[in-house]
């Protein structure tokens, strides 16, 4: 029976590939800055926080990486922790850096200090290409970030080539597109969109407010990419993948959509808010992912709108009021 530790189990990726690896046979350990003080809420929706061993970690703290994976001794370790918004990443840049590209560089040394055969998924970030106009970014395309939080994916990106190349370890990066659930918590665009639009829907009289609605992005659906880190790690070979869509869309097509589901015009809702847009930000994001389909056989089978449907359905199953 492997087993797998997933650090950052408590967000919406680590609680779906807990869900992936429980299912296929795994012993599942996760990882949390303070696993006594954690909710792991998204464990508990998903009906598997009793089925998984939690740990206390900090990545930052090298000691604390060493000394849980000598008591956990996984056979993979699924790197999925640290500082995950965008936008907060522009308030908070010392501590989004150390959270991802220290806490992955700790990782890495303390995987390589074991001496263990361990195999290490790292989660990159397409945020890392920056801006591209309307083409798509492959593995090849140059890293330009533009964020505090791409600057950081980006340092742990080569960190864990340079591992891989100069230690022979077993890691790669998964440079993944944006991808959605109903797990998001509402600081996210999408969810705070979905969110309003079901409010809206059941008689808020409340205005959405957006910032830059016209840059586009390549939207999936998360339970989906979590099936490509997995499959990552079972190659023969350690190498880095794009997983995305291949589909690119306004994030007013987005919003169109979600206000659609519920039966509105969302030009009635949204109000365009000057004070959300970010000091820089990217016009376009679309992923190439013929590599994942090629030599993962992974391939995308939701697109944007398929998305939407679904975090709108799921957001009202769990609300008080239906539609009526």
């Amino acid at each position: 029976m492997k087993k797998a530790l997933i650090c950052g189990i408590s967000g919406q990726d680590g609680a779906y590939l807990a869900q992936l690896l429980l299912n296929k046979g795994y012993t599942v350990c996760g990882t949390s800055r303070d696993a006594q003080m954690s909710s792991f809420g998204n464990l508990v929706r998903l009906g598997i926080r009793d089925q998984v061993k939690l740990e206390s970690m900090s990545l930052t703290d090298f000691r604390s990486v060493l000394q849980v994976l000598a008591k956990i001794q996984p056979d993979e370790v699924y790197n999925l922790a640290g500082q995950s918004s965008v936008g907060l990443s522009f308030d908070q840049p010392v501590e989004t850096l150390e959270s991802i590209a220290t806490g992955t560089v700790n990782l890495l040394e303390a995987i390589r200090f074991t001496g263990a055969p361990i195999k290490l998924y790292n989660a990159g970030s397409s945020e890392c290409f920056g801006e591209t106009r309307e083409g798509s970014a492959s593995e090849t395309t140059p890293f330009r970030p533009r964020s505090p939080y791409a600057v950081a994916k980006a340092a742990a990106f080569w960190e864990v080539a340079n591992y891989r190349e100069a230690y022979g370890l077993f890691a790669c990066s998964g440079i993944l597109y944006n991808h959605e659930s109903p797990l998001r918590p509402e600081r996210f665009v999408t969810q705070k969109i979905v969110a309003a639009a079901c409010r809206i829907g059941q008689g808020s009289q409340e205005k959405l407010h957006l910032g830059n609605i016209s840059v586009k992005r390549d939207w999936g659906w998360a339970p989906e990419y979590v099936e490509a880190m997995y499959l990552m790690l079972q190659q023969d070979k350690p190498d880095d993948y794009v997983i995305a869509t291949g589909e690119s869309n306004k994030l007013e097509d987005f919003v169109a959509t979600a206000f659609a589901c519920v039966g509105l015009d969302w030009r009635e809702h949204v109000v365009t808010d000057a004070g959300l847009y970010r000091p820089t930000d990217i016009a376009v994001g679309r992923g190439h992912p013929a590599k994942a389909r090629e030599q993962l056989g992974w391939q995308a089978k939701y697109k944007m709108r398929d998305v939407v449907r679904m975090m709108v359905e799921a957001r009202m199953e769990n609300s008080p009021q239906k539609l009526g």
